[in-house]
């Protein structure tokens, strides 16, 4: 198999350990710490006396009364993180162009200057391959009582509700395919991982930090992983893979209320 595009930018050597220890850290500042939190979270789950299936994970959520400061909240969760983001970014960043070429963005020699085109247009081709099967999968994993009921949003109806939604998907989109993904890929390449071991590990990793929402999540997102961590080591272009995660959260969270009002039983949330 030949080595991703991404493989051949240049930069300053580092040693293992304090790969090792880079990675760790980057990992407990966010999806590593989430991912512990979801096991723990569907540990407690499964141990109350109310099923799996009865039970409810909301992903966003009012955080205060007022709508004014519930809005100042969701933009200031917003930033805040996306500051890991920005820590892997100022990790990788290169002095030559393109700046994030190890994150994969930015132009590839011998291409042209609207190379986030044909990564846009390849982003909407992976969302519509994914979300069909993965609503299929959730609902049959709601079916067979593997997964809690998940409401994308119970957010109160403002002017701000979309846009703050869509910020909310596309954060996701942004800290999971640029850390979990491009981030993750690099620093395992040069500690000399192989590319079969990191595409399970961070399909695992991914799969973790959704574990709170019940044994379905955990196995639709580790699939999402495998098929997102193969694209990402064929091309090396993480655009693609934001893109089609961003459009997935942005049908969910906002099309949930239309998805609650003509399948009222499917989406329901339990008493």
């Amino acid at each position: 198999m030949r080595p991703p595009q991404y493989a051949h930018f240049d930069v300053a050597p580092i040693s293992k350990r304090r790969l090792r220890w880079e990675l760790a850290i980057v990992l407990s500042l966010s999806f590593g710490y989430a991912g512990v939190q979801s096991i723990i979270t569907i540990l407690h789950r499964l141990s109350q006396e109310t099923a799996l299936a009865s039970q409810t994970a909301t992903i966003n959520r009012p955080l205060a009364e007022q709508p004014f400061f519930d809005l100042a909240y969701q933009l200031l969760g917003f930033v805040g993180e996306l500051a890991p983001v920005a820590l892997v970014a100022y990790l990788l960043w290169r002095t030559a162009a393109p700046h994030l070429g190890n994150l994969g963005l930015g132009r590839l020699p011998g291409r042209g200057g609207r190379w986030w085109l044909a990564d846009t247009g390849w982003g909407v081709v992976l969302a519509a391959a994914i979300g069909i099967p993965g609503l299929a999968f959730y609902l049959f994993s709601r079916i067979i009582g593997i997964n809690a009921n998940v409401v994308p949003t119970a957010l109160d109806a403002y002017w701000w509700t979309v846009p703050v939604l869509i910020l909310s998907a596309l954060r996701a989109a942004l800290g999971e395919e640029l850390i979990v993904v491009a981030y993750f890929f690099d620093r395992m390449r040069r500690l000399g991982v192989g590319p079969i071991s990191t595409i399970v590990s961070s399909a695992l990793l991914r799969g973790s930090y959704h574990l709170y929402q019940g044994i379905g999540a955990f196995i639709g997102n580790v699939v999402m992983g495998l098929l997102f961590g193969w694209v990402y080591h064929r091309w090396g272009r993480s655009l693609p893979l934001i893109v089609a995660h961003w459009l997935l959260n942005i049908v969910s969270f906002v099309g949930y209320p239309l998805a609650l009002l003509l399948w009222p039983t499917l989406f329901q949330v339990a008493p």
